[in-house]
């Protein structure tokens, strides 16, 4: 029961933070640098933003 009154405590203590317009802006812009993150290691995506790259190159 403990274990379960630890996470509730964590639950509510996030939601006031994820309430504040601080913490949202800061939330806003981790999630960001994340999301760049991620497209930069899929091996996937990579490739498009290379193609992209390569043809943008062409054509200067």
């Amino acid at each position: 029961m403990a274990l379960l009154d630890s996470a509730l405590y964590a639950f509510v203590t996030m939601n006031g933070f994820a309430t504040s317009p601080v913490m949202l802006v800061v939330l806003a812009f981790i999630g960001a640098y994340l999301g760049v993150r991620v497209v930069e290691v899929v091996p996937f995506t990579r490739r498009i933003i290379e193609r992209r790259e390569a043809q943008a190159a062409e054509r200067e």
